[in-house]
């Protein structure tokens, strides 16, 4: 049975930089696995990409990762599962959803969904993380973390705690 979803969020932060923000990353990165998504939330340049990546780096070892804006989706080997990164900005049917193979993914691999409003609906396993830029602070964000907190708070909480070396 899925527990209910935290109205708002169960946990926030602010982050003082982009390394900061990668740094978070990948300190989540540690705690996924397969059948789990992020949903990655914010306006245009907002650092979504910038942290999906550094989950992709954290676990797979890549060390190009291009966007998949006009992909749409990437795919990469991580430890014993499948990631995806999908950017979901352009897509303007939900039959194009479809052709990208994500409802399969969902159950199988580590999704890190950009734009998520556009699924027709959230993944039983999904964390919605928002992005937001902290005005007057031109790398700051505050991010914002929901989901389902069975599921979740133990994870992210975990995250937030820790301290681990920044990535080269």
């Amino acid at each position: 049975m899925l527990a209910a979803m935290a109205p708002d969020p169960f946990a926030t932060t602010t982050s003082p930089s982009a390394d900061a923000t990668a740094d978070l990353a990948t300190r989540l990165a540690k705690s996924l696995g397969p059948g789990d998504t992020l949903g990655l939330s914010g306006p245009l340049g907002a650092g979504k990409s910038h942290f999906a990546r550094a989950i992709i780096a954290s676990l797979s070892g890549a060390r190009e990762i291009p966007s998949p804006t006009y992909t749409l989706v990437q795919t990469y080997d991580g430890p014993g599962f499948d990631i995806w990164h999908a950017d979901l900005y352009r897509l303007t049917e939900p039959e194009e959803l479809a052709e990208l193979g994500l409802e399969e993914a969902f159950g199988t691999a580590l999704c890190l969904i950009e734009w998520p409003d556009r699924l027709p609906e959230t993944p039983r396993r999904a964390l919605d993380i928002s992005l937001l830029p902290v005005q007057g602070k031109e790398d700051s964000r505050r991010i914002a973390f929901c989901g389902a907190l069975d599921l979740w708070q133990d994870r992210v909480k975990a995250a937030l705690a820790k301290k681990c070396a920044p990535i080269a």
